[in-house]
């Protein structure tokens, strides 16, 4: 199992938009929304508006207790909290057409409920380092992708296009019927990392610090490896596992040119 930090950050105030009538507002002046929680139970003529437009513009959005929106803030948030993102959201299917334009061998990054700020931080300066073209994340059960994220990825989502699916399972199938090597990152297999070949166009998965991969996704991959663990230590962070498994696809690509 690959390990959480002890700790989750308290989500930065600047990326909070909270109220009903303000969070609609700025889904109307096309604000890019990273997540949105609204509370259980709370129903209104102002409520269902907002919902009416979330479901138009086909954002996401979950209904939480009312305690998990008042330790988001002290604020007045009248049952929704909505949390704006620094970047703008990529198109899977677009990023696909452009890999392919170029007649490159992709290199794409799926992050399976990865919810520690942090760690999706130090994935996506790795991607972007090892030269991948996307990170793709789910838009229920993933990190916030606030100020916090662009500081911990050095500035690389400045860089590098992140890709958020509804359908996460659609997303890995689509990518296998383009012709993409699915790879995924687990401890439930016996084949090293260093014997699969990523030479050509390669997607691959990471899962959840507290659960891995989950078992419908790992189904789909057409290649499961691990890392070879030597120590007592059962896992690694699953940052440092991205970081180990992206820089073997470049040392093997490398490798095929000489």
């Amino acid at each position: 199992m690959i390990r959480k930090y002890p700790q989750q950050r308290r989500p930065n105030p600047s990326d909070m938009i909270y109220g009903t009538r303000a969070v609609i507002e700025a889904i109307k002046a096309d604000k890019q929304i990273d997540k949105i929680f609204i509370q259980k139970n709370v129903k209104n003529e102002l409520t269902n508006e907002l919902i009416k437009l979330l479901i138009e513009n086909g954002i996401v959005f979950q209904n939480v207790p009312g305690e998990k929106l008042d330790r988001l803030t002290g604020k007045n948030h009248q049952g929704v909290i909505a949390f704006v993102s620094p970047i703008e959201f990529a198109d899977l299917h677009r990023v696909v057409s452009f890999i392919f334009d170029q007649g490159k061998d992709g290199l794409i990054v799926l992050i399976d409920r990865v919810t520690d700020v942090r760690n999706f931080g130090a994935i996506v300066r790795t991607a972007e380092s090892a030269g991948a073209d996307t990170v793709v994340i789910p838009s229920k059960g993933s990190a916030q992708i606030g100020s916090d994220a662009v500081k911990t990825s050095a500035g690389a989502l400045n860089h590098l296009p992140i890709c958020k699916v509804n359908d996460f399972e659609a997303s890995v199938k689509y990518l296998k019927e383009s012709g993409f090597h699915v790879v995924a990152c687990t401890e439930k297999t016996e084949q090293l990392y260093s014997d699969a070949d990523l030479t050509g166009p390669v997607a691959l998965i990471m899962g959840s610090e507290e659960d891995g991969i989950s078992d419908s996704v790992l189904e789909m991959a057409d290649t499961k490896v691990k890392i070879p663990m030597q120590g007592k230590i059962e896992s690694l962070n699953v940052s440092v596992a991205a970081g180990i498994f992206l820089f073997e696809v470049v040392r093997q690509r490398m490798a095929a040119l000489r």
